[in-house]
């Protein structure tokens, strides 16, 4: 059923700055505090709520339907979702699409999250522009009861995502081997049963889509957590490394990623890839330092330059730090830049097989225009192997 609007305000938003807007709550009741960012897809908010690099945000959908093509048990990223909370404009209405099962208000109710419909979200998304990511609370109850001043406070209370390693909050409890691959008509995920690689994935907050895609380009995929060691890969005999998206202050996680990649780099020639926070720990690996940014890049439609082809790819984003790219030493070479803002957007190590990306080439959401980055990683990994057995 569609959901029909009370009378009065059942949901409260509080910025740290004193700014408040009131709506109409769905989903889970409660109260929630965390870092407000915006994210400009118009399609794939189920992928966006359960992409565990949204851990300690609460997201705004800058396109008004959220919620029109309902959910599903195939389309979450993650067991549950991980983005603390929703902010839409429209309240969302019965879904109307043939895949649905559950309805977004009753999918976010049955896992905790709270949301906010009839929100002015273009105000709220310029505000973001113009003063940087703020510190939100948000609050749902159904009698429209809120202490507004102690709303405002718990967000200035909020310590922020700058120093937070929110990677071993998300990242799995222990190793586990992943064989689903993309999504293909009419039979959903089909299994991966001839892979030519054997690749060990650290799981930072990795996507589901992302292990399909390196399954689908002929790897089998052991995942081990974020806080794996050099010796815990190796004793998997990987033939490449991949290093996965996740949230938090990459120098934070970087603490105890950082030695193991450097490790990896030192004392193998193994090729490695990585995606968004792996990016970020390749580029601390390799000498190079991160920067929070102002509001971040969130979305399906970024474009990004490779500076080695001069090709365009659109892309989708989801991170709140970047890679400083003038701080890169020599030998690592900047692939990709945004042109949005010129922020770095990809690296290579010069003469090896190791690079990484800041989008998300396994679009979910988004276009598919840097797939290729999955089967470049396979191609290497081959060719690694022709010359250990020549």
């Amino acid at each position: 059923m569609a959901l029909t609007a009370p009378s009065h305000p059942t949901a409260c938003l509080a910025l740290a700055d004193g700014s408040v807007f009131y709506g109409m709550g769905f989903g889970a009741q409660g109260q929630t505090v965390a870092e407000m960012c915006f994210n400009t897809a118009m399609t794939g908010y189920q992928e966006i709520m359960t992409d565990p690099s949204y851990a300690g945000q609460i997201v705004t959908f800058t396109f008004p339907h959220i919620g029109n093509t309902g959910t599903n048990s195939e389309d979450d990223e993650t067991g549950d979702p991980v983005a603390a909370g929703m902010v839409v404009k429209w309240m969302p209405t019965e879904p109307s699409n043939w895949r649905t099962t559950q309805h977004l208000s009753n999918w976010l109710a049955a896992r905790g999250r709270i949301a906010i419909g009839g929100i002015d979200t273009r105000r709220l998304t310029r505000a973001i522009r113009q003063q940087g990511a703020p510190h939100a609370a948000l609050a749902h109850d159904p009698d429209g009861n809120f202490d507004v001043a102690a709303l405002v406070q718990a967000a200035r209370d909020f310590a922020g995502l700058e120093g937070m390693d929110l990677a071993k909050d998300v990242t799995c409890a222990q190793s586990y081997r992943w064989d689903e691959m993309r999504w293909a008509w009419p039979d959903g995920y089909p299994t991966q049963t001839a892979p030519s690689h054997k690749v060990v994935a650290i799981d930072y907050g990795a996507k589901r889509n992302i292990l399909r895609c390196l399954a689908s380009a002929g790897c089998d995929v052991t995942v081990l957590p974020a806080t794996a060691t050099y010796d815990d890969i190796m004793a998997h005999n990987p033939d490449g490394v991949f290093l996965s998206n996740g949230p938090g202050d990459p120098a934070a996680t970087g603490a105890y990623a950082v030695p193991m990649i450097k490790d990896v780099l030192a004392k193998s020639e193994l090729p490695v890839f990585g995606i968004c926070l792996g990016h970020q720990m390749l580029a601390l690996a390799l000498g190079g330092s991160t920067v929070k940014m102002s509001h971040g890049h969130h979305g399906a439609n970024h474009p990004v330059k490779d500076l080695e082809t001069d090709k365009v790819e659109i892309t989708s984003m989801n991170h709140g730090f970047a890679v400083d790219g003038q701080s890169l030493p020599a030998g690592v070479i900047e692939t990709h830049r945004s042109l949005f803002d010129g922020s770095n957007c990809g690296i290579r190590m010069e003469g090896r097989p190791v690079y990484s990306v800041q989008h998300h080439p396994e679009a979910s959401p988004g276009p598919q225009d840097s797939y290729y980055l999955f089967e470049r990683f396979a191609e290497a990994m081959a060719e690694r192997a022709a010359k250990t057995s020549a």
